[in-house]
């Protein structure tokens, strides 16, 4: 009896604990925010090797997750209190989302045309590389820009995707979701958008944070490293940016995609809050707000029944 007594003693201090850790960093986010961007020398006068890690631990660091949770629970707050307000963060943050899309979608034209270029010139002119531009002009064997051509799949794939959610492009398996009224609907967008949404941006963020350091700097940071320890590391700091591709003359700036994974990852955490905040408002003002001041894209007077799957 008295061990369940102990057991139930230590759950209990371990629930506490942590109900006070993340209070605790809540209102220490404000305290860091402001800290940071009073002392910007600190981490962004990469001239400084120390500056470098700390943009390096700060960014995959628990303050940082704290200072962007603090500042969507803050927005919420505000939002609750004024909804016009809430409804300007929804056309922003889908505003940002279509207007990145809609450009990095290009992306797709200039990879069939590159590709139809490669074919010329390795079929018709015999070509073993191709030379860009006037003056000093920028010469790469043909497998270089035929390995390129993945990064324009990755820009496309990576920042076009918030676009493609708003759009209402992405496929959906739907179980029980249009068998429920309007309201239980928005509940079910919000618990998605927190409890799946931002958890997956998050891990992912964790990783792709580290894992492109890892290929721009040494010595390799890591992600159970401590601030100390990677000013540490600071004093043999030197970049070592990625320039390895998998052919001897092909496409060498493979460090790129770690980038746009970071990119991906950021634009999935802000379509997340711009999905809740939708979904918060359309569930308070009924079927009527439904759609409110959403820019979705139309494909002309008769294909309506196509729009939302291009």
């Amino acid at each position: 009896m008295e061990n369940e007594v102990d057991a139930a003693g230590g759950s209990l201090s371990v629930i506490l604990d942590g109900v006070l850790w993340f209070f605790t960093n809540i209102g220490l986010a404000v305290y860091n925010f402001f800290y940071a961007i009073s002392n910007p020398s600190l981490w962004l006068d990469w001239s400084d090797k120390q500056a470098i890690m700390r943009f390096v631990y700060y960014g995959g660091s628990v303050e940082f997750f704290f200072v962007v949770f603090t500042a969507f629970l803050i927005m919420f707050a505000i939002g609750v209190w004024r909804n016009d307000i809430m409804w300007g963060y929804v056309r922003v943050l889908e505003g940002f989302a279509n207007t990145v899309g809609r450009f990095f979608a290009w992306a797709g034209l200039l990879m069939v045309l590159q590709q139809i270029i490669i074919v010329f010139m390795q079929r018709i002119f015999t070509r073993p590389d191709i030379s860009v531009g006037f003056g000093i002009p920028l010469q790469f064997d043909i497998s270089w820009f035929a390995e390129e051509l993945k990064l324009y799949n990755a820009l496309v794939v990576c920042l076009c995707m918030a676009y493609t959610f708003v759009q209402g492009g992405h496929v959906r398996v739907d179980l029980v979701y249009s068998a429920v009224k309007f309201r239980t609907k928005k509940v079910i967008d919000m618990f998605g958008a927190i409890f799946f949404m931002m958890p997956v941006a998050v891990l992912i963020w964790m990783y792709g944070w580290f894992f492109l350091w890892r290929h721009l700097i040494v010595p390799n940071p890591s992600a159970s490293d401590t601030l100390d320890r990677l000013l540490n590391k600071s004093r043999a700091l030197r970049w070592n940016v990625e320039t390895i591709g998998f052919s001897p003359n092909g496409f060498n700036g493979y460090f790129l995609f770690k980038i746009l994974l970071c990119a991906f990852t950021a634009m999935l955490f802000l379509q997340a809050m711009a999905m809740f905040y939708r979904s918060y408002l359309e569930w308070k003002e009924g079927p009527e707000s439904e759609g409110k001041y959403l820019d979705r894209d139309s494909l002309g007077d008769g294909e309506e029944a196509y729009e939302g799957a291009h």
